[in-house]
């Protein structure tokens, strides 16, 4: 089998010999999050000793690191005297690097300790119009990365190559969850970032998905389609009311005032109007967009609720890594004769000693598929559908 599992320590130094004997594993990959992964191992006292708190998994494929991180629960054990006899199993569950840049929150003030941080204003961490990578790159550099405070850094962690992707946008954090903060200013370009070990060093880069509409395709014809669904459902909210500027509540010279900005899609004309307040108190004003692009976000999830849910399967003519990757915009033609564009959201490997290497995609997500393309899409399978049951 192409599958090999080392255990490292957290400056990435092998431990111990391969992992063998293992019976089943799993391992997603995410856009834009953490990866997940699991393995049944025996529980010889060899391994217990390796699966220890702060020691990483990393899965090598076909010579390659398939997925590397940190162990987020390192034993779970099972011993049962009939049905799973000594030495018992171990389950292993781990994620990838990106885990431990998830929990890290931005600091209005990276230079500085928590317990220095400015206690007189709500400082924020601002960006004006500046590139949507340089932003990524420079939040996960100063707050976790080589450039931040030395108790905050992760081992091994550098940045990796400047892609040159992404336009122009304008962000303010303070004390929110890293990720979050990144994918704001990932989404309107729908970039991606991820970690990846190479070498001795694990590399954090954003990419650029690339539109793959014409070259990976699948449909049941094909052979490559697993699974498919699909719902429709209403907007959640088609005008986004963005309520900015400073808090009116505080004593401040000149008067704090409020800016309001409503952002608005033409999803009103279909099914009806619905409001929803987005509070961005802090954002003194819309020069750099900022606001805009709040509303804009907001919409992203508000709009109808169509989504495309699809299992894919890898086949000679058409891989995951290799012809298509996270993020990248594929076809799925559906039984029906419709076709419909939707993200890769997910790669996942699945492998066993018995019956080999296995490894699936999923196309669309059923929460967060809510572009009009798309929405059009599965309003006009429904029509479809209907003419068919009438028949």
């Amino acid at each position: 089998m192409a599958v090999q599992l080392l255990v490292t320590d957290r400056n990435l130094n092998v431990l111990g010999d391969p992992l063998s004997k293992w019976t089943k594993l799993a391992c997603d990959l995410n856009y834009n999050a953490p990866a997940a992964g699991s393995v049944v191992l025996p529980a010889w006292p060899e391994v217990m000793e390796l699966l220890q708190p702060g020691h990483r998994m990393v899965v090598v494929r076909d010579k390659g690191v398939w997925c590397a991180g940190p162990m987020e629960e390192p034993q779970d054990y099972e011993w049962d005297l009939e049905q799973n006899p000594d030495p018992g199993t171990v389950t292993v569950r781990w994620s990838d690097d990106l885990a431990r840049v998830a929990g890290y929150l931005t600091y209005p003030e990276p230079a500085k300790a928590f317990t220095a941080q400015d206690t007189i204003t709500d400082r924020l961490r601002t960006f004006t119009a500046t590139n949507a990578e340089v932003i990524i790159r420079q939040l996960v550099n100063e707050n976790c990365g080589p450039g931040a405070l030395a108790a905050r850094r992760i081992e091994r962690l550098v940045l990796d190559d400047v892609a040159g992707v992404g336009g122009s946008r304008s962000l303010s954090t303070r004390f929110e969850p890293l990720l979050d903060a990144c994918r704001t200013a990932a989404a309107t370009d729908r970039l991606g970032f991820r970690t990846r070990q190479v070498g001795s060093e694990i590399r954090f880069g954003v990419y650029k998905p690339k539109d793959r509409t014409a070259t990976a395709r699948f449909s049941r014809g094909l052979g490559n389609l697993r699974r498919l669904g699909f719902t429709l459902g209403g907007p959640l909210a088609t005008s986004e009311l963005v309520q900015g500027g400073g808090d009116p509540d505080e004593q401040a010279t000149p008067p704090n005032r409020r800016v309001y900005v409503e952002v608005t899609s033409g999803a009103a004309a279909d099914w009806y109007r619905v409001e929803k307040l987005v509070d961005k108190t802090g954002t003194l004003d819309d020069f750099g967009g900022e606001l805009t692009q709040a509303g804009t976000l907001a919409l992203g999830d508000d709009n109808p609720q169509a989504s495309l849910s699809t299992v894919t399967v890898d086949t000679e003519d058409l891989k995951a890594g290799r012809d298509f990757f996270l993020g990248d915009k594929v076809t799925v033609a559906l039984p029906t004769g419709l076709e419909v564009a939707d993200v890769v959201q997910t790669i996942r490997l699945e492998a066993t000693p018995d019956e080999g290497e296995v490894v699936t995609s999923v196309v669309g997500n059923s929460d967060k598929t809510t572009t009009s393309a798309t929405v059009r899409a599965v309003r006009d399978l429904g029509r479809r559908l209907g003419r068919l049951e009438v028949r």
